[in-house]
């Protein structure tokens, strides 16, 4: 069963004061889950459900804004932002104040932010479909772009054009219909301030070296949004991490192949 409860945040530099919701299952050590932008705690399901729910405590965060975590009024959604309600969480939750931090996409941008502000929060990493650049021009022009549609034509728009890049091209239409309806009850407010934040992210490539925990690097062999290429070069940046690729998959490894992920957080 799985247990939901609500962490305060208090307001700080970063950010105003907020209520993040946590979903947890599991026993044993704390592993955090962080999902991807414009999704919510439920991309993480078929993992809670899976082994690695017996040899640790799964804990799947609603990023402020996103989920059952409501929207606290901040116009950007810093990656900085995003990492200091992580670490308020893990502080709360964890009984030496470390986890296992697993974060997809956007998640994996949370992840990286943490490390760099409090590492040791950390005991692990694993870096699922994710980079560790900033976005280029024309990343940062589509970002605008994705703002502007989505203020223009509503949360629909978003999710017609972020499925097909997000799943892979034979996906279930169950899945596909289960990523729709996160994109679609994400609000508005929450997606636009989490693109002003994406498309202002740190290029965390000089980070990597300084990564001392454990690391894996997980990516879809599919992935046209974050490449095998991609991916190749953070396992290379980071002391001894591991890469692996996931035959078929795309961008949401954790619901095309939720074993991939309980096989990359060691035992």
């Amino acid at each position: 069963m799985i247990e939901t409860r609500v962490i305060p945040v208090s307001a700080s530099a970063l950010g105003n004061e907020a209520s993040i919701a946590v979903h947890l299952r599991g026993q044993g050590p704390l592993c955090v889950l962080l999902h991807g932008y414009p999704l919510d705690h439920r991309m993480w399901l078929d993992v809670m459900h899976g082994p690695l729910a017996e040899r640790r405590t799964l804990c799947a965060i609603d990023l402020r804004g996103h989920g059952q975590s409501p929207f606290a009024g901040d116009p950007v959604h810093s990656m900085e932002l995003l990492a200091n309600d992580v670490a308020a969480v893990i502080r709360t939750l964890s009984d030496d104040g470390q986890a296992d931090v697993i974060g997809l996409s956007m998640g994996g941008y949370v992840a990286l932010a943490l490390w760099a502000a409090e590492p040791q929060c950390v005991r692990s990493l694993v870096l699922c479909n994710t980079k560790a650049t900033a976005d280029s021009e024309a990343a940062r022009a589509g970002r605008d772009a994705a703002i502007t549609t989505v203020l223009a034509h509503g949360r629909r728009a978003i999710a017609a054009a972020m499925l097909p890049k997000l799943l892979a091209p034979n996906a279930d239409p169950l899945l596909q219909a289960r990523v729709q309806s996160m994109i679609e009850g994400t609000p508005i407010e929450t997606i636009v301030a989490d693109l002003r934040g994406l498309k202002d992210r740190k290029d965390r490539v000089a980070l990597l070296p300084t990564i001392t925990v454990p690391t894996t690097v997980i990516v879809g062999e599919l992935d046209g949004i974050t490449p095998v290429a991609d991916a190749e070069g953070m396992a290379r940046g980071v002391k001894g991490a591991r890469l692996v690729v996931v035959p078929g998959a795309a961008h949401l490894v954790p619901m095309e192949n939720a074993a991939a992920i309980a096989a990359a957080v060691g035992h």
